[in-house]
């Protein structure tokens, strides 16, 4: 059965390119990001999607035998104010929902592909080797502070979790710096560090969210981040975090002497 992969920015979509390339199901893949090159090496073709055209997507999918779909990286939710980037099965499926959080509408979206007959799946499967395990992950162990600091920031991401935003969290001697909403956490590891240039950063997950579709994400360039904002300790969930490219994600968290942890709650 042919494999669709929806493309957002970032080095999760590639990685998962080239695995399912690996055991010979080259994806199509639906590009809406600007480098499409970098899938050429795994892709069966390349479509490239400068806005978001949910029936001429769908549409394209069936003809070409598409029966399994997934999607991974980051596509901006700004998008849902700009109009003239949606087409009209888009902007009804916007205009139609009651809330409008990151969860709700991704769950619309993949829920529009399952009325169409595609099946969504999930990649956790081929990529068991990246999700971070409990305890240390990569740099250094955790200082006191620090760890202090987690702590307070995971009670914070318990109150807001459920909200369906705060899903990265700074935190600075037990006082929240950032909260992650609209903008997504490299944009929230910035803003911390043009605030405070110090402190832990907390990437959780809400309970109930789909990991078919909805996995926090790190890699090199959150480790690159953190240190030009200063901070010095990433706190993940895990069992529930891919870590993409690890080795160079543990020389980059040796390299600028942070700290890298697995945390359950």
């Amino acid at each position: 059965m042919a494999v669709a992969l929806i493309a957002g920015e970032g080095a999760l979509p590639e990685e998962i390119a080239m695995r399912l390339a690996r055991v010979g199901e080259h994806p199509v893949v639906y590009a809406m990001r600007e480098d499409c090159e970098a899938f050429s090496d795994y892709a069966a073709d390349i479509v490239p999607v400068f806005k978001t055209e949910l029936a001429a997507s769908l549409a394209d999918m069936a003809s070409r035998g598409v029966r399994k779909v997934m999607f991974a990286g980051l596509v901006p939710k700004t998008l849902m104010y700009r109009p003239e980037m949606l087409d009209k099965m888009a902007r009804k499926l916007v205009d139609d929902l009651e809330n409008r959080d990151d969860h709700t509408l991704l769950g619309s979206i993949v829920a529009i592909f399952e009325r169409a007959g595609f099946s969504v799946v999930g990649y956790t499967d081929i990529l068991s080797d990246l999700i971070a395990q409990p305890g240390f992950v990569a740099g250094r162990c955790p200082t006191d502070d620090e760890t202090a600091d987690v702590r307070y920031g995971i009670e914070i991401a318990r109150t807001v979790a459920p909200l369906s935003f705060g899903q990265s969290i700074v935190v600075n001697r037990r006082s929240v710096v950032a909260v992650e909403a609209m903008e997504g956490t490299d944009a929230t590891i910035l803003r911390a560090g043009a605030l405070c240039r110090k402190g832990v950063l907390v990437k959780m997950i809400k309970q109930g969210q789909d990991p078919r579709f909805d996995i926090p994400v790190v890699g090199p360039n959150t480790l690159n981040l953190m240190n030009k904002a200063g901070l010095t300790c990433l706190a993940v969930r895990a069992g529930w975090t891919l870590v993409i490219s690890p080795d160079e994600f543990a020389a980059v968290a040796r390299e600028y002497n942070l700290s890298v942890t697995g945390i359950d709650y």
